[in-house]
C-alpha cells in the first residue's frame, strides 16, 4: 500500500517544476497579457479571453482553475469555459504519462507526453466550437481587463506559491491516494465473502473489473485491472498509478525501482492500446475534489451532470478513434 503511494511521489520533482513555472507567469503579471493577447483567437471558438487564465491553471490543477472562472461576469463564457477546463491536463496526470511512455516510447518519451497536453488544448478548442452551437448558447461578452505592471517574481513569493501547490500534492498522496491504496489492496484480496483470495481475478476489484471491461475493449485496454485502475482515478488521478501498482504486485518495489511497471504493462498493453489509454486519462471526468468544485461553481446540478457526461463520452470517443484509427493504419 506504501509503495502505490511512493510511485506517485517519485514524480514529485517534475511536478513541483510544473508549479515553478505556473508561479513564475502568475507573478510576473504576464498572465494577464496573455489572456489579452489571446481573446482574439478564443472568440472564435466560443471564448473570452479571460478564459485562457483559468485554462492555464488548468495545467497546475483543475480544482483552482475552476475557481478561477469567478473572474468572468458573464454565466454563459463562465459555465463553457468550466465545461472545457478539465480537459487542460492537470499536474495528477503526469505520472500515468510517464510510466506509459517509460513503457512503450523510450526513444520519444518527451514528445509523446507533449502531445497529451496538445491534445487536451485541441480538445477544448474544439469544444468550444461544439458547445457554443449546440449547448451554451450566446453571446462572448465583450473583454475588459486591467492589466497589472510588468514585476521581476520575488524568490519568496515563487517558493511560497510553489510550496502551496505542492504541499497539497503531498497532502494528497498522505491522504486520499493511501486510502485508496488500503483499499484497493483490500478489494483485491478479499472476494464478496471477505476470504483472502490468491488470484486477484476471482477478488471484489476483479469482479468488477470483468463488468466494466467490456466497456474498455473497443479502444484498447479491456483488461480489468487497467479499467479499474480508471475507476480509482475518479478519487484522484495520482491513484492510477498506485491502483496499477497494487494490482499488478509490483507496489512494494515501485519506490525505488520506477521502472517495475514496464514488464506487467507490455504484457497487457501495445503501443496503440496505451496511447489511447493516456488519451482517455487525459480527457474523461476530473477527479471527485474538482467534481465537488464544478459543481459549487456550476450552482447546479443539472450543468454538471451535463459536463461530467460531456467529458466522458468525448474522453471515449477521441481514445475510440486514436485506437481504431491506428488499427486501419496499420498500427499496433
Amino acid at each position: 500500500m506504501l509503495g502505490g503511494v511512493g510511485s506517485v511521489l517519485g514524480f514529485l520533482p517534475e511536478i513541483a517544476v510544473l508549479f515553478l513555472m505556473l508561479s513564475i507567469l502568475e507573478d510576473s503579471g504576464y498572465m494577464s497579457r496573455a489572456a489579452f493577447i489571446m481573446d482574439r483567437m478564443l472568440r472564435r471558438f466560443g471564448l473570452s479571453g479571460k478564459s485562457f487564465i483559468p485554462m492555464i491553471l488548468g495545467f497546475g490543477c483543475t480544482v483552482p482553475a475552476l475557481m478561477a472562472t469567478r473572474t468572468l461576469e458573464n454565466e454563459r463564457d463562465r459555465r463553457l469555459t468550466m465545461m472545457i477546463t478539465p480537459f487542460m491536463s492537470c499536474g495528477a496526470r503526469f505520472p500515468i504519462y510517464a510510466v506509459m511512455a517509460a513503457a512503450f516510447f523510450a526513444a520519444d518519451q518527451a514528445l509523446v507526453v507533449y502531445s497529451m497536453y496538445v491534445l487536451g488544448i485541441a480538445v477544448a478548442m474544439l469544444s468550444g466550437l461544439f458547445l457554443k452551437r449546440y449547448v451554451t448558447k450566446g453571446r462572448v461578452s465583450n473583454f475588459i481587463m486591467e492589466l497589472p505592471e510588468y514585476r521581476m517574481p520575488t524568490l519568496r513569493n515563487l517558493f511560497m506559491h510553489t510550496w502551496e501547490r505542492v504541499k497539497g500534492f503531498l497532502i494528497k498522496a498522505g491522504t486520499v491516494l493511501l486510502f485508496a491504496s488500503m483499499v484497493i489492496w483490500f478489494m483485491s484480496t478479499y472476494d464478496f465473502s471477505f476470504r483472502m483470495v490468491e488470484d486477484s481475478s476471482l477478488s471484489i476489484i476483479g469482479s468488477l473489473g470483468k463488468a466494466i471491461a467490456p466497456i474498455f475493449s473497443p479502444l484498447g485496454f479491456g483488461e480489468w485491472k487497467a479499467s479499474m485502475a480508471l475507476i480509482v482515478g475518479f478519487v484522484a488521478k495520482e491513484a492510477v498509478v498506485s491502483t496499477m501498482g497494487v494490482l499488478y504486485g509490483v507496489g512494494d518495489v515501485l519506490v525505488s525501482n520506477p521502472d517495475a511497471l514496464t514488464t506487467p504493462l507490455q504484457a497487457v498493453f501495445t503501443p496503440l492500446s496505451a496511447y489511447a489509454f493516456m488519451a482517455f486519462a487525459l480527457l474523461y471526468t476530473p477527479c471527485i475534489a474538482a467534481v465537488v468544485t464544478l459543481r459549487r461553481e456550476m450552482a447546479s446540478l443539472k450543468w454538471t451532470l451535463i459536463a461530467i457526461g460531456y467529458q466522458t463520452a468525448v474522453a471515449w470517443v477521441v481514445a475510440f478513434a486514436i485506437y481504431q484509427g491506428g488499427l486501419l493504419i496499420g498500427l499496433r
